[in-house]
């Protein structure tokens, strides 16, 4: 029997994981997605072949995973909107969040039926791009076999990494706030180059394409940072040189105190 599966506010993170799963050989006809504009959902069927339907109640009847890809203000909202429909299922079905900051204990607390298996996830944008890495933990009413489905059905997007959820707000400041960090430094780089005296488009170029390579030579070198960056280094050449400055302008630490900054504020964000 097939998995049925609702993505509740199908926007930018509920469209990628749609296109994720569809891609990944998921029946679209198994996945229901709402959405509140009748334009948006005649584009996600249109695009995807998946159900739509501005009514959250029909979506997550008998479904087995529901998404929750609303803005975090509205999580508890809406998990108390679905709470009855979801205790009346045949099935146990698991409501995963896909917004920053909601704990567990905030959706256990709007949900109705005590033992609802409850999920929290923090994606990042590069899901969008079949590149993304989600973050997930798992409350504990989640069976084994469930954990395994939801971490199956978002693998379809990227990486799943599973944390025990006291680590979920450091693990966020790397990958949920961490693309924005890279496309900083592709900005700089841009900028620099530009004042070097290189034309804009032509920087962009050099900066967007050293980026992917670089990225990919993490992902798949089988090296660590430190031995590739050494690689790149030559002794008393011109990388040792820029290195050097980057150090002592404080880079390092910069990034600690950015990652500190974005934990300490996915803290707030959940009391």
């Amino acid at each position: 029997m097939s998995t049925t599966i609702a993505v509740i506010g199908a926007g930018n993170i509920g469209e990628a994981l749609i296109s994720g799963l569809v891609n990944s050989g998921v029946n679209p006809e198994t996945i229901t997605a709402t959405n509140r504009t009748e334009a948006r959902r005649a584009e996600l069927a249109q695009r995807y072949g998946v159900i739509t339907t501005d009514d959250n109640i029909e979506a997550v009847t008998d479904a087995d995973v529901c998404f929750l890809c609303v803005k975090p203000y509205a999580i508890a909202d809406m998990i108390e909107e679905l709470s009855d429909a979801v205790a009346a299922n045949d099935t146990s079905t698991v409501l995963v969040s896909m917004a920053a900051g909601v704990t567990l204990d905030a959706m256990s607390e709007a949900v109705s039926s005590a033992g609802t298996p409850l999920a929290r996830v923090m994606p990042n944008t590069p899901m969008q791009v079949g590149k993304g890495v989600c973050v997930v933990s798992f409350g504990r009413f989640v069976e084994e076999d469930q954990q395994e489905l939801v971490t199956d059905l978002l693998g379809a997007t990227g990486q799943v990494v599973v944390v025990p959820e006291k680590l979920i707000d450091a693990a966020s400041a790397i990958s949920g706030s961490g693309p924005a960090y890279f496309f900083m430094i592709a900005e700089a780089l841009v900028d620099s180059g530009v004042s070097l005296g290189l034309p804009r488009d032509t920087a962009t170029a050099l900066a967007t394409a050293t980026a992917e390579g670089a990225g990919a030579m993490l992902a798949h070198s089988g090296k660590t940072p430190v031995e590739l960056r050494a690689g790149v280094s030559s002794p008393a050449g011109t990388t040792v040189a820029a290195i050097r400055e980057l150090e002592e302008s404080g880079v390092r630490g910069a990034f600690y105190r950015a990652t500190e900054a974005a934990a300490s504020r996915a803290a707030e964000m959940g009391t």
